[in-house]
């Protein structure tokens, strides 16, 4: 059972470590570090008990999910099904599966997730114009984040 010293001193060897993400869970606990720049939820906060400690995830909206709130509602995102690193490309001479203005079909691939060396092919969900590519070549992505905006129809 750990203590707050000690996940204290994890945090400290962590944040001191070459590793970019960590996740620990252990009969009732559970803890998630991550150094990943783009994250969609507040840092998770310990509770004490008088049994077992247990975690509360703090659930925030971004900027970009209240901005897709206020969007039409003719403009759905592609998201990740997965983290990993995105590839928009086939190789990196070829060009990218979809640009801005492009027409996709649901079953169409849009990227590339790589994941533990694993590449997974990321089909379209959706039919329409592909109205804004909202990641890089080789951005690493968290699971739901938004990837491109399509404009059904």
């Amino acid at each position: 059972m750990l203590d707050f010293n000690d996940i204290q001193k994890l945090m400290d060897e962590f944040n001191g470590s070459d590793m970019r993400e960590l996740e620990i869970t252990s009969e009732g606990f559970h803890i998630h570090l991550s150094k990943n720049e783009v994250s969609f939820e507040k840092p998770v906060i310990a509770k004490e008990s008088s049994e077992k400690p247990a975690i509360e995830a703090v659930e925030d909206v971004s900027a970009l999910e209240k901005s897709e709130a206020s969007e039409k509602d003719d403009v759905k995102a592609i998201r990740a099904p997965m983290v990993g690193t995105i590839y928009l490309k086939p190789e990196p001479d070829k060009d990218p599966y979809v640009t801005e203005g492009m027409r996709v079909h649901k079953g169409d691939i849009v990227c590339i997730i790589e994941a533990m060396k694993m590449m997974t092919e990321i089909k379209s969900d959706l039919d329409g114009v592909i109205s804004e590519v909202l990641v890089e070549n080789e951005d690493l992505v968290e699971f739901d984040q938004p990837l491109f905006k399509v404009t059904e129809g």
